[in-house]
């Protein structure tokens, strides 16, 4: 990424840069619906309900927007339509992840329709980059144990698993395996 916060790859004509709080309304409208899209056929619908209207309002990610810890990646094509984003987050720490030096991948999520092709391992680099630039050593997240494509594409990407954690979708408690990378 350049100082602008946006990297361009001329080759598949995509950008990826960092959203700001006049993106909220857009942020949450496709955070909801790529949850829901990776989620809902192995979810109650009533706990699908209530975790999409507690994560993802637009107030709720202007706040995030707003948040000096958290970082928000969208990859957009030519024509500034969202693929996907990702979310970067400093402060937190889960089992087995340094107490320092360490960065949240938060939340990492591609349109359906663009799955398969390549721009997952783009915005993962870009991820890499971001964290770098934050000062860490250490990139960490939560991936759900019953998600195996999820599973592959971090392994692919470096990660190796460290601990676990509960990951709640609406009153729904869901194991998370905690995956963690070295970024040096």
């Amino acid at each position: 990424m350049n100082d602008a916060g946006t990297s361009v790859d001329s080759t598949r004509h995509f950008a990826v840069y960092r959203a700001r709080p006049a993106d909220a309304a857009t942020l949450a409208e496709f955070s909801e619906r790529t949850f829901f899209e990776s989620f809902a056929a192995d979810n109650d619908p009533e706990n699908m309900r209530m975790h999409l209207a507690a994560s993802f309002s637009p107030q709720l990610q202007r706040a995030e927007l707003e948040n000096p810890d958290i970082d928000t990646l969208v990859l957009v094509d030519a024509q500034s339509r969202w693929l996907a984003f990702a979310q970067v987050r400093a402060g937190k720490i889960s089992d087995g992840v340094p107490a320092t030096g360490s960065i949240e991948l938060w939340r990492f999520y591609v349109d359906a329709p663009w799955h398969g092709q390549g721009l997952a391992a783009a915005l993962m680099e870009a991820v890499k980059t971001c964290a770098r630039a934050r000062g860490a050593e250490t990139l960490w997240l939560g991936v759900w144990q019953s998600n195996a494509r999820a599973q592959a594409f971090y392994r692919k990407h470096g990660f190796r698993k460290v601990g676990s954690h509960v990951f709640a979708v609406g009153n729904d408690p869901q194991a998370d395996d905690i995956v963690l990378c070295n970024l040096k």
